[in-house]
């Protein structure tokens, strides 16, 4: 099970969303932290100078992370509107 930890930026843009968007955005941060092959057709790398970073789609929000597979750690970089988050 990977640990999730999450940047301060990120942290505030979960607070902004709609609280029923809240909990279905948490519900799959917590499956990817336990198992991140479960939501494989969900996540995509981004590309150009991002491409160290990938995304996980929960409706029209998206979800920016990184996955340190050595240390188990998943960092959550962003979760906005797909507007807003690339």
């Amino acid at each position: 099970m990977y640990q999730v930890k999450f940047l301060k930026k990120a942290v505030n843009e979960l607070k902004a969303i709609d609280p029923i968007w809240q909990n279905r955005i948490k519900e799959k941060i917590t499956q990817l932290a336990e198992d991140p092959a479960q939501l494989k057709n969900r996540i995509k790398p981004l590309k150009g100078k991002y491409n160290k970073f990938l995304r996980l789609r929960v409706g029209n929000y998206r979800i920016i992370f990184q996955k340190k597979d050595k240390e188990l750690i998943i960092m959550i970089i962003r979760v906005a509107h797909r507007s807003e988050s690339y």
